[in-house]
C-alpha cells in the first residue's frame, strides 16, 4: 500500500512539475491581436479588410511566428447552427487570405467559428456598436520576443544616483510582468530590494511609480487584469509596486502611483512594455 502510494505521489509530482515547466515556455512567447470586423450577415473580406490584415502580419517578423489561431464570431442575432456556419465562413476567409499572401499552412493551428456573442441587451447602452464588435474575426499570432535590447533612451537611468534631476526615470529592468498579470515575480522582488536600498540611501528624492501596459488594441488605452477582470492593468501594475515597496519601510510621502497605459512604449520590444518606472517628482 504504501509503495502504491509513493508511486501516485511521484506521478502527481512529475505531472505538477511538467504543466509548470510547459506554463514557463508559454510564458516565454509573445501573442499579438489583430479583430476583422464584418458588416451584418456577410463573410467575404473587404479591400479596406484586406489592407488591414495584411498591414498587421507585415509587421511582424515572419521568422518569429510559433503559431497563427483564426477565431471567427457573430452577432446574438440568428439561429445557433447559422452563426456557428458563418463565423466558419469568416475564420476561413482570413485564413485563405494569409495563404494567399504566403503564409504557410502548417503555422496556422486553428482555424474556428465561435457562433454568436451573447450580450445582455439590457445593461448595453449602445446595442448597435455592441453588435458590430461581435462580427469579427480575431488573428491570434504567437511570436518569439526578441532578446531586450539596450535601453539607450536620455533621461532614464537603471539606479538611483545622486545628481538626478525631476522628471528622470528609473527603468526597473526586472520588474517585467506576464501578459494581463499584475503580480510581481520572483526575480522583480529582488530587483525592487535592490531599489529600496537605494532610496534609503538618497532620501531626497521623491517618485510617481508608473505602470505601463503593451499589445492592446488602439481603441482601449488600458489592458485588462486578469484577476480582477477589470480594465485597471497598468494601475494595478503600479499600485503592486507601491505595496511592495512601502511594505519594505519607503514612507508613504515619497510615493504615489498611477497608471500609463499603453501611451508610453519604449520602442523596443512587448516585453520591455509591460513595465513600471520610477518618475522622480521632488528632490
Amino acid at each position: 500500500m504504501d509503495r502504491l502510494y509513493l508511486f501516485v505521489l511521484t506521478f502527481w509530482v512529475f505531472g505538477f512539475h511538467m504543466k509548470a515547466q510547459n506554463s514557463n515556455q508559454n510564458n516565454a512567447y509573445e501573442e499579438m491581436v489583430e479583430s476583422v470586423y464584418f458588416d451584418f450577415d456577410k463573410h467575404f473580406i473587404s479591400t479596406p479588410q484586406e489592407a488591414s490584415i495584411l498591414k498587421f502580419m507585415q509587421g511582424i517578423d515572419s521568422t518569429r511566428i510559433m503559431s497563427i489561431e483564426i477565431f471567427g464570431y457573430c452577432d446574438d442575432r440568428g439561429k445557433d447552427d447559422y452563426n456557428i456556419i458563418l463565423s466558419n465562413k469568416r475564420a476561413k476567409e482570413v485564413q485563405e487570405l494569409l495563404i494567399k499572401n504566403g503564409v504557410t499552412q502548417k503555422i496556422i493551428v486553428t482555424i474556428e467559428g465561435k457562433g454568436r456573442v451573447l450580450i445582455d441587451d439590457d445593461i448595453v447602452e449602445n446595442l448597435p456598436a455592441a453588435r458590430s464588435k461581435n462580427r469579427r474575426v480575431d488573428l491570434l499570432v504567437l511570436i518569439k520576443p526578441e532578446p531586450n535590447p539596450e535601453l539607450d533612451i536620455p533621461g532614464v537611468y537603471t539606479q538611483i544616483k545622486k545628481d538626478l534631476k525631476v522628471g528622470d526615470r528609473i527603468y526597473l529592468e526586472n520588474v517585467l510582468f506576464d501578459r494581463g498579470s499584475s503580480n510581481l515575480s520572483i526575480a522583480g522582488k529582488k530587483e525592487l530590494d535592490r531599489i529600496v536600498k537605494e532610496m534609503l540611501k538618497f532620501k531626497n528624492y521623491h517618485f510617481e511609480i508608473q505602470g505601463h501596459v503593451c499589445c492592446t488594441p488602439s481603441y482601449h488605452k488600458e489592458a485588462v487584469d486578469r484577476a480582477t477582470r477589470k480594465r485597471e492593468l497598468s494601475k494595478n501594475r503600479a499600485e503592486t509596486v507601491y505595496k511592495y515597496l512601502t511594505l519594505k519601510k519607503i514612507p508613504k510621502n515619497r510615493l504615489t502611483f498611477k497608471g500609463m497605459g499603453n501611451a508610453y512604449p519604449l520602442g523596443k520590444t512587448p516585453t520591455l512594455d509591460r513595465r513600471v518606472e520610477l518618475v522622480i517628482t521632488q528632490k
